[in-house]
């Protein structure tokens, strides 16, 4: 298997659990750990250490043999994977089944001065990086004595207004208040944040419902919602928008969206925006023994005839459930079935005590849907819920921390790149 997010790590735990003892399952990803991005906003705000949304591999799946180091080539006529391993080496690997679940990367367009002055928001170390770039952003607000320098440090432009965008706008807003709070010398100001997107709503792709609730949260915080606008240019002082305003700001956050790692693209097989085609059992027409599921498949949605499955975590997990079964049943464990899924509703965490939620299509709002996000996050983790809850209890309680730990540069998290799988 290529990739451990929720396709991959749950392929490989279902696989195990059904060939028990009568096969080797392999695992290769750059990191040793499962990325719960859900929570990559707490992160960001400074509510949950980061090591809560990472979830040991080797811990969690002790059947698996796991293979650190990254894919680059797939020889289909070979059956054989090879990939760079943490030494620098290429290491290959043979295989009767491959389950490519590479999973996506940040959707960068061709907008001038992007590349060069945003970040994404897709991985740990942009997570972590964010965080220590809000501090610093108020630090610097701190130091100088020019309002115009002081109000582009306290602007904050998050591009996208989908779940991603907007839970780090609503969680960054409640971050850069607590953080002015510290400051003497800064009080009085306010933290400005703006929330762009093309579309007509936020969260479009979720409820009217859901869309207002998040909307009306943003509202009340400040935060500035600016539908059908996007940005036309990035500079290193600020932002043009296509309505026509400009933005001093030092601060553009990347959350429009994603699309398939580079890899997909590599194999030279037919594909759909980008997503390799599928059949409705996962499996790749025309190469036997080859499968793919998550964000890097196209897979047929059965509940809406002609269209393909969205790419989101919750389809990821269940697809990757499915691939391992369907893969277990082509040795001899079990029956292939194809994928169907039904809709259990999404969650949307707004910080604070706020969030939107519809379980089961119910509604609600506020600190209900508080309640069911986080006890969903907690069920749907595969580990570290305990530690998870601590920390939630301890900023609750204690507030979160303030220092930056500047362990993670701008350089070392650019838009182009290829995220740990």
């Amino acid at each position: 298997m290529v990739g451990a997010g929720f396709a991959g790590f749950n392929a490989a735990r279902t696989l195990c659990r059904q060939l028990g003892a009568g096969a080797e399952v392999v695992l290769i990803n750059p990191s040793d750990y499962f990325l719960y991005v859900p929570l990559l906003p707490e992160v960001a705000a400074g509510i949950l250490d980061p090591r809560r949304v990472a979830v040991s591999l080797p811990r969690a799946l002790p059947d698996v043999r796991f293979a650190p180091g990254q894919v680059h080539t797939i020889d289909l006529a070979a059956r054989s994977v090879t990939y760079r391993d943490v030494d620098e080496r290429d290491q290959t690997i043979t295989y009767d089944h491959l389950l490519v679940t590479v999973g996506s990367v940040n959707k960068l367009l061709p907008i001038p001065g992007v590349a060069e002055h945003a970040h994404g928001f897709r991985n740990l170390a942009e997570a972590v990086y964010l965080r220590d770039h809000l501090v610093r952003q108020v630090e610097l607000a701190d130091q100088t004595d020019d309002p115009a320098e002081r109000a582009a440090h306290l602007t904050f432009v998050v591009v996208g207004a989908g779940y991603t965008g907007t839970e780090v706008a609503a969680q960054g807003v409640l971050a850069t208040r607590a953080l002015l709070a510290k400051h003497p010398r800064l009080a009085g100001a306010k933290a400005r944040w703006l929330l762009l997107d093309t579309a007509a709503r936020v969260l479009p792709g979720l409820s009217q419902r859901l869309s207002s609730t998040a909307a009306k949260t943003l509202a009340e915080r400040g935060v500035e919602v600016r539908t059908g606008t996007s940005v036309t240019e990035a500079t290193g002082d600020g932002v043009h928008l296509s309505d026509g305003a400009t933005v001093p700001t030092r601060s553009l956050i990347w959350c429009v969206g994603v699309r398939p790692d580079p890899l997909v693209e590599q194999l030279g097989l037919p594909t759909e925006h980008g997503r390799l085609t599928v059949n409705t059992d996962l499996s790749v027409p025309g190469q036997p023994g080859l499968w793919a599921c998550g964000d890097a498949a196209a897979v047929p949605d059965l509940t809406r005839p002609g269209e393909v499955t969205a790419m989101t975590a919750q389809h990821a997990q269940r697809q990757g459930t499915r691939a391992g079964k369907n893969i277990a049943a082509a040795l001899g464990h079990g029956r292939s079935k194809p994928y169907r899924h039904r809709d259990l509703g999404f969650v949307v965490d707004l910080g604070g005590f706020d969030s939107a939620a519809d379980p089961l299509g119910v509604p609600l709002g506020g600190f209900p849907a508080k309640v069911v996000t986080r006890g969903y996050h907690l069920v749907a983790m595969p580990g570290n819920r305990i530690r998870t809850a601590v920390d939630w209890a301890e900023h609750a309680t204690l507030g979160a921390q303030t220092q930056r730990l500047d362990l993670v540069r701008g350089v070392q998290v650019p838009l182009e790149c290829r995220p740990p799988h």
